[in-house]
């Protein structure tokens, strides 16, 4: 009687050392995180951080099994092994909505205030989370997109509604370098239009046509709203007349 009290004295003391442990380890563990986490600014943090700790106790788990309960922790392990694959089956959306949330989070492909579109559905980000990313269309309608969704199609970024697309065309010499003609355009544009342009999206060179003149060109610049689209077309004219490889510039009549 005396050792069956003693021994059950002693499994109590060692599963208490081991929740301490373990409860100690995944404290300062989520601190580490966040520090980190924090720092490279990922969005939605607390679900790596939950993560950490949901492994910190597994371990703790398999720790006490034999000692205490009796239980082998490769049976165990076999058995939970078994019961996922089983459960894997039903919750197979479940758990690739979730991968594809946690791709997301890390690759920031996708963030808040984005314009998108993605499977027929066209809005502003308003949330990414773990499961699924939501869109505010322009109607006003809030569309929830499982992350799955998202991974297994094209997302394309749109240009922000409050901005305007200036179009300014060109005619290129037939013999001009078009590669570093697109890049002088860029070039200049983001120096005489910085403080208009929208950031993050860059300025698009297209040459879309062979002529007797020349080859036509067109150059979108993505400008902020409320700002006349005439003066901007003004601004890159001046800073590219002159230039070699250029045959003829005229200002585009319509905004596109």
């Amino acid at each position: 009687m005396d050792f069956l009290g003693s021994e059950i004295v002693w499994k109590c003391a060692f599963l208490a050392v081991v929740a301490v442990a373990a409860a100690l380890a995944a404290r300062l563990l989520s601190r580490m995180l966040r520090r980190m986490l924090d720092a490279s600014r990922v969005p939605s943090a607390s679900i790596f951080v939950n993560l950490a700790k949901g492994v910190v106790w597994a371990f703790a788990l398999l720790a006490v099994l034999q000692p205490v309960f009796g239980v082998q922790p490769t049976a165990f392990v076999t058995a939970l092994g078994v019961s996922s694959v089983v459960i894997s089956f039903g919750l197979q959306d479940t758990v690739s909505n979730v991968v594809g949330g946690l791709n997301l989070m890390v690759s920031k492909a996708v963030v808040p205030d984005d314009v998108v579109s993605v499977n027929g559905v066209s809005g502003v980000v308003t949330d990414v989370n773990w499961r699924a990313t939501v869109v505010r269309t322009r109607g006003g309608t809030t569309v929830v997109i499982p992350n799955s969704v998202l991974n297994k199609n094209a997302v394309t970024k749109l240009v922000p509604w409050d901005a305007s697309d200036c179009a300014v065309k060109l005619v290129v010499r037939a013999d001009a370098d078009l590669a570093e003609v697109e890049r002088t355009i860029r070039s200049k544009a983001h120096k005489a239009l910085r403080d208009v342009l929208v950031p993050g999206h860059t300025v698009e060179v297209y040459f879309t046509e062979l002529t007797s003149m020349g080859i036509r060109c067109t150059v979108h610049l993505h400008v902020k709203g409320g700002i006349g689209l005439d003066a901007q077309r003004d601004k890159l004219v001046r800073a590219l007349a002159g230039s070699s490889w250029l045959a003829s510039a005229t200002l585009a009549l319509e905004e596109e």
